[in-house]
């Protein structure tokens, strides 16, 4: 039986995200389709719509039908907001790194965000990037990534969100992409996959919380592509993603491709930074394993690739 961990405590007795969960209220704001931008003391967000995220889409122009329930379009397919949490010691030259974070099936950006504490992981990691989590199929049980699966999209959606921060003065004219690191849970793997085949710009990393029901292919071809790209799942036994994973690992045997499968009990700073591709194994429920404790903010401290920000 596979072990649980638990959450850091600091010296105080409270989980070490508190800190920057309060302080990140302090610059949250409210969903809008203007653009709005709020100063805290520990970051700046950033809340806009764009033309290139997933939705609206002619793929879901009617809306969605599953399990005899049907979406319909107005209300599931309709909204193009995306949310930027910019620390405030964010340094930025030519380029500046970005973490993409993409939600599962019945959330929202917002829904997501609060329920995992998203913002507040990624402030606590201290990371020298941009935390952007553009809105997929809201609220509905969809897997589909709309304009993002079309190629080139995702480097327009990127483009766009670097001239709106520029244009509010949070980052240098002219700063372009750096290091991708795409993030998600459950049915955000069909989105990720799409973009690290056809989205235009390079992606170094990978981490996906139990949600590898597909795409095992476009992974794997991602992975032979670049010695240097990562990959990392984090799954359960509910989840239903077994057997793609021990599918994933029979053809990783085949090609004698290295990873590495463990317990989560041993998914440890060490072993996460010293291994290119990852399996853990948790013996936690769907919804437990992101913040409970904090592996989103986990795998950002022991990326190969995000710097941490200046003291």
């Amino acid at each position: 039986m596979l072990m649980m961990t638990t959450a850091k405590i600091t010296p105080a007795g409270q989980p070490a995200f508190v800190k920057a969960v309060l302080a990140l209220a302090a610059c949250c704001c409210a969903v809008t389709a203007a653009t709005q931008v709020q100063r805290g003391d520990s970051c700046t967000t950033l809340r806009c719509t764009s033309a290139f995220t997933a939705f609206p889409d002619a793929g879901r122009g009617k809306g969605h039908t599953y399990n005899g329930v049907h979406y319909p379009a107005a209300l599931h397919y309709a909204d193009s907001s995306v949310l930027v949490v910019a620390p405030n010691a964010l340094q930025a030259g030519s380029t500046v790194d970005l973490v993409y974070w993409f939600h599962g099936w019945f959330n929202t950006i917002d829904s997501a965000n609060n329920t995992f504490s998203l913002a507040g992981q990624f402030l606590a990691s201290r990371r020298n990037a941009l935390l952007v989590i553009p809105e997929t199929a809201r609220n509905a049980p969809d897997s589909y990534g709309g304009k993002l699966e079309q190629p080139g999209v995702f480097k327009s959606l990127t483009g766009d969100l670097l001239a709106r921060l520029q244009q509010e003065g949070l980052l240098p004219q002219q700063c372009r992409a750096g290091q991708i690191v795409l993030a998600g849970h459950s049915g955000a793997y069909r989105v990720m996959a799409q973009i690290v085949q056809q989205g235009g710009l390079p992606v170094q990393e990978l981490l996906l919380f139990d949600g590898l029901y597909g795409q095992v292919n476009q992974f794997l071809q991602w992975l032979r592509q670049d010695a240097g790209h990562r990959f990392v799942h984090w799954g359960t036994p509910d989840g239903g993603t077994d057997e793609t994973v021990r599918d994933m690992i029979d053809t990783m045997e085949a090609e004698n491709m290295a990873f590495t499968a463990v317990s989560e009990s041993m998914a440890d700073a060490a072993l996460l930074r010293g291994n290119r591709i990852v399996l853990v194994f948790s013996n936690r429920g769907h919804n437990a394993i992101i913040n409970k404790p904090d592996h989103f903010k986990l795998l950002l401290e022991n990326s190969s690739v995000l710097q941490p920000l200046p003291d």
